[in-house]
């Protein structure tokens, strides 16, 4: 018995004219054709475009912007050169306060859908915004020689495809970054691998807590084969010219190691100067993309907790201690807890460079019971979380258990925030305030704060 071949629709092929009168959450247009749901890339509400389909599905089309013929009061011109093709914005097209808002209304309809809360139940923090271009401090590159396009590409995939696209320069890294794309690019397709380093990781440290202007660029090299000496030679050379931090990752071997300089610590540092803390990571550690924007949230997070010095404190998918150790300089204790061992030496590590001592960290499953932990025996004040994109329900009844009379929820994710929030309201807790914090600048990305205090 022979198989049915699947075969992917064919596209129409001529342009179509849309008014636009959505915005979905991914930030794309929302039209109709003939009755049919249809998301528009680069179109705003309030628009008439003209559009070519890239993609058909049985419940909606993909469309992307040829032209507009009736522009939205809210369109700007993205600064970016790229911004149509490159996956690494999707709203450089539209004004920065319309940006927050389509962000805060996402927030406030997560928590209307999932918590039935309305708008008028909580108080709706003012947005957290700093500057909108050149943040980005943490990036993953992608690399991929391409003999048609003149050589090898470095940087973000297209939209909706897995090409990277073709850019020698970028707004949204930060400038000592992007402004090293050509070299890159030069770089790679000098190498006898350059087919076989798909991939480079980018940090960026800051060298001074009183010099704004001092950055220590670091770029992990991934290769799937043994380098030659000439390759080596040729990546020392480059880092040695630009003054970067060079790591290679064989694909064979767990251990990414520092080539470049040859002596001293295999650590970045980023500053928080309303704390008076130095923080030290690995350029493979998370850290905060948008370091400006993570001393404002943090600003934020202390003020809301408003601690004491009788406070006792616990937090949640702590990392390396970008909240626990400000907390600790604003309380009796606290008590970060990580699922990775390693974050958690690195808490350690961090605690002792500010000499901190009233900080304790430790690793555990937050997907699993806590009950049986000996650190969660302690009683705890206040309680903050910050946890991945998933959320935290499988501990929120253990967390709302503490009893703490006030936590606060950092999220990347509103639905997953609205969502444990809804378990924290059948738990005692009552949702005081709430508001958004542009982390990523011209992305549809949403990162929030949620406070909670105890009503019973």
């Amino acid at each position: 018995m022979s198989k049915r071949r699947f075969r992917r629709p064919k596209l129409p092929t001529e342009p179509v004219t849309l008014a636009i009168t959505a915005l979905s959450h991914e930030g794309r247009g929302i039209a109709h054709v003939d009755g049919k749901v249809a998301f528009v890339d680069g179109a705003l509400p309030g628009e008439q475009v003209v559009a070519s389909y890239i993609g058909r599905r049985a419940a909606f089309d993909e469309l992307r912007t040829d032209a507009v013929t009736l522009t939205a009061p809210n369109r700007v011109e993205p600064r970016c050169a790229f911004a149509a093709v490159c996956g690494g914005c999707s709203l450089q097209h539209m004004e920065s306060s319309a940006q927050i808002a389509f962000k805060q209304n996402f927030l406030l309809e997560q928590f209307e859908h999932s918590a039935k809360l309305s708008r008028s139940a909580f108080t709706i923090l003012p947005a957290l915004q700093a500057d909108a271009y050149h943040y980005r401090r943490k990036a993953r590159l992608a690399v991929r020689m391409v003999q048609k396009k003149g050589g090898a590409l470095v940087g973000f995939r297209e939209k909706y495809s897995s090409f990277i696209t073709d850019m020698d320069s970028c707004q949204v890294l930060h400038v000592s970054v992007g402004s090293l794309i050509p070299a890159l690019r030069e770089l790679i397709g000098s190498l006898d691998a350059c087919y076989d380093i798909p991939q480079i990781e980018v940090a960026v440290g800051e060298v001074d807590a009183t010099d704004a202007t001092a950055f220590r660029v670091a770029l992990v090299f991934r290769h799937l084969q043994p380098l030659s000496s000439a390759d080596e030679r040729a990546l020392l050379d480059f880092a040695e010219l630009h003054a970067l931090d060079l790591y290679l990752q064989p694909s064979n071997a767990e251990s990414v190691h520092r080539v470049y300089p040859a002596v001293g610590s295999e650590r970045l540092h980023y500053h928080l100067p309303d704390c008076g803390l130095t923080l030290a990571f690995h350029p493979l550690d998370f850290t905060q993309v948008n370091a400006s924007i993570n001393r404002l949230i943090i600003n934020q997070a202390l003020a809301h907790l408003a601690l004491t010095e009788t406070d006792r404190v616990l937090d949640l998918f702590c990392g390396l201690g970008n909240f626990t150790l400000p907390i600790a300089t604003r309380c009796a204790h606290v008590v970060g807890i990580e699922g990775s061992e390693q974050m958690v030496q690195r808490g350690m590590e961090n605690a002792e460079l500010n000499g901190i001592t009233n900080a304790e960290f430790y690793a555990a499953n937050l997907c699993e019971s806590l009950t049986d932990k000996p650190w969660a025996q302690q009683a705890f004040t206040k309680i903050l979380l910050d946890p991945p994109r998933s959320g935290a329900i499988e501990i929120i009844q253990q967390v709302a258990a503490f009893r703490a009379g006030t936590i606060v929820y950092i999220s990347c994710n509103p639905a997953t925030l609205a969502r444990d929030t809804a378990e924290l309201l059948t738990h005692g807790y009552r949702l005081k305030s709430a508001g958004v914090m542009d982390m990523f600048p011209h992305t549809t990305h949403v990162e929030s704060m949620a406070v909670f205090e105890r009503i019973d």
